[in-house]
This record gives structure tokens, C-alpha cells and sequence, in this order.
């Protein structure tokens, strides 16, 4: 039995102290940050943490993160995208090394999580939307589902700049390619990779409705991304029949 698949209940919320097992760019503005964390008890798939960082001042900040990973290890995978004016992610992306130690809290949530089905079978259709750094506790569910060899049907639809500024790509390339029914459909914002004719732009009421599982399957659906793209994809949502009470949403923000 795999780890996923044992974390059936929400694991215990505490603080403890991470060691920084690898640091690497993930993005041009984005790291992946792989953490050791003492104590830690797993955590579901759609999971996030806090990460406090205190100055030698004593001065503190505490952020939270999307889990990219998932299960009953004490390994805790990241992915921390820039923010130009902020306080906490320039020294997580640019700053943090291998052997540093944070302070974390967590898991947290229980909502935005996704669980196999428990006896095995298939359950409701799952759609993944979401747009640049949203993705990443999207990851680790589709990362749960490909582990779990969960037939449930599987859909994301990922809003993103450009090629480049794809999160875990090799692993969503992975997911796509392994038996659990997993497809994904980009949209590219800024720039289609080349030699494609894919069209460049923000996603529309019309590209929403074409490329998600339509509300006739009942689907549950996960949205995460900013503010503004969340609130606009579950209103859209709605509007083409999908009820509120399947429609999960995470949004990030902040410094």
C-alpha cells in the first residue's frame, strides 16, 4: 500500500524545523525547494504549509505555500515563484541553500484535498484548472492519482505564460504518459512553443468550456491560481452548469 493511500484522515498540524535537502530552478522566477522536515507526520495531496523566516533581529514572516508533494514521508517538496516586491519568496528563490534550516507549520487545510477512492473503484470525474504557480498542489494531486493507480478520470487545463514557465514539467509529461487516465491541455498567454499553431492568449469563457469535463459528468473541479483568474473561472464555471458545491478553489496572493 502506498503512502497516499494510507493517509486516509488529515495529519496532525504542528510546527517543525526543515532542512533544506536541495534547492534548483524550476522556473526563470521559480524554485523548487526539497525539505527535510523532523517530525513531520505527511500530508494529503492539495495540502499547503507556512514557512516562517526570522532575521537575526528577531524579526519574523511567515508565508504560506502550496505542497507539491504528498504522503507519509518527511520529505516535503515546494515550488516558490518570485514575487518582485516581496518580502518572503526573493530569499527562498535566490538566497536559500542546501543545508539551511526553516521553520515550517503544518499541513494545513482540508478542503482543497484529494483522497483515492476508498474502496478502490472509481469515483466522480476530477478536473485540475489552474493558472501559473496554481498548479502546484494540482501537481500533487495528479502526482497522487498516478501513484495510487487510481482509474478515476483525470483532466487539468494549465494557464501559463509561456514554455518556460511551465511548473514540473517532466512530471506532468510523467503523469500524462502512465496508465491512470490523465490528459493536459496548455494555454499559453504569452508564447505557444514553436512550431505549433496553438493560439496565445488568456483563457476565455469559450476555452473554459471546451477544453474542462463538462457538467453532464459532474466532475469535481479544482481551481488555483490569483484572485482575479479563480474568481473569474468559478464564475464561468458555474455558468456552464457546474455546481458551486463541486467547485474547489485555492487562490495565492501576498507577499
Amino acid at each position: 500500500m502506498s503512502g497516499v493511500q494510507q493517509l486516509q484522515a488529515a495529519p496532525r498540524t504542528g510546527w517543525h524545523v526543515a532542512e533544506v535537502v536541495e534547492t534548483r530552478r524550476e522556473t526563470p522566477s521559480a524554485a523548487r525547494i526539497t525539505l527535510d522536515v523532523d517530525g513531520w507526520p505527511g500530508n494529503l495531496a492539495g495540502q499547503h504549509l507556512d514557512v516562517r523566516l526570522t532575521a537575526p533581529d528577531g524579526y519574523t514572516a511567515t508565508r504560506s505555500y502550496s505542497i507539491a508533494s504528498s504522503g507519509d514521508g518527511e520529505r516535503v517538496v515546494l515550488a516558490v515563484d518570485r514575487l518582485p516586491d516581496g518580502e518572503v519568496s526573493p530569499f527562498l528563490v535566490d538566497e536559500l541553500r542546501a543545508g539551511d534550516r526553516l521553520e515550517v507549520h503544518g499541513p494545513l487545510g482540508a478542503f482543497f484535498v484529494w483522497r483515492p477512492p476508498a474502496d478502490g473503484g472509481t469515483g466522480r470525474p476530477v478536473q485540475l484548472i489552474a493558472g501559473g504557480s496554481g498548479v502546484v498542489p494540482l501537481v500533487a494531486i495528479a502526482r497522487a492519482h498516478a501513484e495510487a493507480g487510481d482509474a478515476t478520470p483525470f483532466r487539468l487545463l494549465y494557464s501559463v505564460r509561456t514554455p518556460d514557465d511551465v511548473f514540473f514539467a517532466d512530471e506532468l509529461e510523467t503523469a500524462a504518459r502512465g496508465p491512470a487516465p490523465f490528459a493536459v491541455e496548455f494555454v499559453y498567454t504569452r508564447r505557444a512553443p514553436a512550431g505549433t499553431d496553438a493560439p496565445v492568449g488568456r483563457i476565455t469563457r469559450e476555452r473554459l468550456a471546451a477544453g474542462v469535463i463538462g457538467a453532464d459528468a459532474a466532475p469535481v473541479v479544482y481551481v488555483c491560481g490569483s484572485t482575479g483568474f479563480v474568481e473569474r473561472v468559478a464564475g464561468w464555471l458555474i455558468e456552464l452548469g457546474h455546481h458551486q458545491t463541486a467547485i474547489r478553489t485555492e487562490r495565492y496572493g501576498g507577499t
